[in-house]
């Protein structure tokens, strides 16, 4: 049934004042005010803009008869060149946004005059610690302040007006790689944040943190610790009946992962907080829970699960697990909607989700029971998910029992990552920003972790290293595709679909103006009709876009705003020549805001020259080269791309000045000079002879694809 409890409410509270708008806002921000967010459409208070995480704002002066006429009223160049992720707010006409590098940025919202700035100061070796980019992807607001949490796991009050800090604490154990990327949440004066880590070795939960001085007022781990005795809450004992090993407290102990590093969303009624838990430490189950006969063993919850809890005490309530024994990456992380709508001729409240698994779930939200789930991408570890709510594996792609490499689709980007989808409620539509990619999972043997650097995966991050053929690389690159699908979460079916020239498209908006806002990595910013598809405008961004829109309004006059630069886990990893059907995709970070009759214009795109490979000739033997290559995949792959092919955003290492002069590259790679910039060294991980194999191992691929380079990879961008 419909419930009216707060929502009733908070509308008698906004009757008596009228609807809310930005002289509401001006005292500060209340509970109230959270809770009735949809209410005001003049601001955009929290992250997904109201708890419900639903992304709809219901403003039509923007609107499909309209839209035609929208241009760019004002942009704002950012100082940092790496990806841009961040939801921007809007409160009593001033925009506030994080950049990379945890930056914060204030705005006049209608005129874009710059307000204050502020620099949190992460050092610059933190990057090495972070698995998809320095990116941020939002602030919280409370009161007269907002919170952000930094990539180097600090958690920090600033005043709304000036920018200035009041408090900050640290969430997070900085000897450890935890990083925190995702937007914060406020519940009642709580400040609710995850972290990030797993790749590396961590250990997952969730905090709550006060408002007034950031005192820790509860901790939730996602995973048991290893020594679960009658002390520890009852759902760690639960869970620790679900791994085996020691992987969680013996001397290989790396944490387990399940991080908590974006998805939230809030039932204020039901008084249900939602946090979508990530993936294994390490991916490889064989390695993280390992069984009598050494293949995975156990669900290892609460792993690639979507938790309730209690906001005010982190008391579990109820969880859901998408993929019981993940091995695959498959993070749960994702995008959690709420909503309430009829299935099967009966009114349910329900939680949607589009995991990285590939198929779209919908869950009873007030107590976790499983309604239904279908693929909405390519899917090949299983066939289906039954009606007990759990999948129907297929036995070759469960890589962790067979130990044998599989194409595996999804691949560990997902059929959907952290890009948030949007919910149109007179559409009764979700916005999913799809991803067709495949993988090859290879398990790598007698793998051991490294705590001081890499990614403890247990994958050999090489084995799907394309060949130095230009034709078999761009066949595989056709087939890695970006979608905007509408879902129908009560037929599970895609009402309609728009594909892309390039993947990893980004986050989106629906209206009341029957649209969807969404960029893409064709660095296209566009509107589309929410009831068909159809393409309504666009605007050159000169950038890809994976950040999400938002609208609101100053004196009545309708904004859209975006935040614009390429980045993020595939922009960073990718080919820089093939990532994209019209071309490489440069990066220019830059926060673009539109309106109704605006006609302004971005500078011209400067010229830069991508120069020819010209690398020294190898001379190094096949073991010493496939040495390189090993050590590469581990420590090197996850930022300068596999096979060192080199992506738009961080240094193509094969064109790099120091290949030709060991005592330079172990300078770099080894003494860390250049740390400061995010490259550390790599001595406690490694050997001298073993990072030359790696200069030894980049010189060879250089100089294979310097062989099959044409004039026209030479482009001019």
């Amino acid at each position: 049934m419909l419930r009216t409890g707060l929502a009733l409410a908070a509308s008698l509270t906004l009757a008596g004042c009228g609807m809310l708008g930005a002289d509401d806002a001006q005292d500060g921000i209340t509970q109230a005010q959270l809770v009735s967010a949809g209410e005001n459409n003049a601001d955009w208070i929290t992250h997904g803009r109201t708890y419900s995480e639903q992304r709809f704002s219901p403003l039509d002066e923007i609107s499909t008869e309209t839209v035609s006429g929208l241009g760019l009223a004002w942009f704002a160049d950012m100082d940092t060149a790496r990806g841009q992720e961040a939801t921007p707010l809007v409160i009593d006409g001033r925009l506030y946004v994080t950049t990379a590098w945890s930056k914060v940025k204030a705005y006049d919202a209608a005129t874009g005059e710059p307000m204050w700035d502020y620099d949190p100061q992460v050092p610059g070796e933190t990057a090495v610690k972070a698995c998809c980019d320095t990116v941020n992807r939002g602030l919280a607001a409370w009161g007269d302040r907002l919170f952000l949490g930094t990539l180097d796991g600090r958690l920090v009050a600033l005043d709304r007006d000036t920018g200035e800090v009041e408090w900050e604490t640290v969430t997070v154990d900085q000897s450890q790689s935890y990083t925190v990327t995702g937007a914060p949440r406020i519940i009642d004066g709580k400040i609710i944040i995850g972290n990030g880590g797993a790749e590396f070795g961590v250990r997952g939960y969730i905090a709550a943190y006060d408002v007034d001085n950031g005192e820790e007022l509860w901790r939730f781990y996602t995973v048991p610790g290893g020594d679960e005795g009658e002390d520890a809450p009852e759902y760690l004992r639960k869970a620790a009946s679900t791994w085996s090993g020691d992987v969680l407290g013996g001397e290989d102990s790396i944490g387990g992962g399940g991080t908590v590093w974006d998805s939230m969303a809030y039932d204020p009624e039901l008084d249900l907080l939602y946090i979508g838990v990530g993936n294994g430490s390490p991916w490889n189950r064989a390695y993280r829970s390992p069984g009598a006969d050494g293949t995975g063993e156990g669900d290892n919850l609460y792993l690639s699960s979507i938790v309730a809890i209690r906001p005010d005490t982190g008391e579990y309530v109820w969880h859901y697990q998408t993929t019981p024994g993940e091995t695959w990456d498959y993070t749960a992380t994702q995008h959690i909607i709420l909503a309430d709508m009829d299935i099967d001729g009966a009114q349910r409240e329900v939680l949607m989700q589009a995991p990285k698994n590939g198929f779209f779930y919908v869950i009873d939200r007030a107590t976790g029971e499983f309604i239904s789930a279908k693929p909405y991408v390519s899917v090949n570890w299983a066939s289906e998910i039954g009606d007990d709510g759990r999948p129907v594996e297929n036995a070759e792609a469960r890589i962790d029992k067979t130990g044998k490499p599989a194409l595996v689709t999804p691949g560990a980007l997902g059929g959907h990552n952290w890009h948030p989808m949007a919910y149109h409620p007179g559409e009764n539509l979700v916005y999913i920003p799809a991803f067709e990619a495949a993988m090859v999972y290879a398990p790598e043997e007698n793998w051991k972790p490294d705590r001081a650097r890499g990614f403890n995966v247990g994958f050999n991050l090489g084995a799907g290293d394309l060949p130095p053929d230009l034709g078999i690389r761009r066949e595989v690159y056709g087939t890695v595709k970006g979608r905007l699908t509408a879902w129908d979460p009560v037929k599970q079916e895609a009402r309609w679909t728009v594909e892309f020239p390039g993947p990893w498209n980004g986050g989106l908006l629906a209206t009341g103006g029957g649209l969807v806002f969404q960029g893409n990595s064709s660095s296209e910013f566009s509107a589309y009709n929410a009831a068909n598809g159809d393409k309504l405008w666009s605007f050159p961004a000169q950038t890809g876009i994976v950040a999400p829109p938002i609208t609101y309004t100053v004196d009545g006059e309708q904004y859209v705003a975006v935040l614009a630069g390429w980045g993020g886990a595939y922009a960073i990893t990718a080919d820089g020549e093939l990532v994209n059907a019209q071309g490489p995709v440069r990066n220019i970070s830059r926060l673009l805001v539109f309106k109704l009759g605006a006609d302004g214009a971005l500078p011209d795109i400067p010229e830069l020259a991508r120069l020819p490979l010209d690398p020294p000739p190898s001379r190094a033997s096949e073991e010493t080269i496939a040495l390189g290559g090993e050590k590469y995949a581990r420590y090197c792959a996850v930022c300068h791309a596999p096979g060192a092919v080199g992506s738009t955003l961080l240094p193509d290492l094969r064109r790099s000045g120091t290949l030709g002069n060991r005592r330079s590259w172990l300078a770099v790679v080894n003494d860390g000079i250049l740390k400061d910039n995010g490259m550390v060294g790599f001595s406690d991980s490694m050997n001298e002879e073993e990072i030359d194999a790696i200069r030894a191992y980049v010189i060879h691929r250089a100089n294979e694809d310097k062989a099959i380079e044409q004039p026209e990879q030479i482009v001019r961008r």
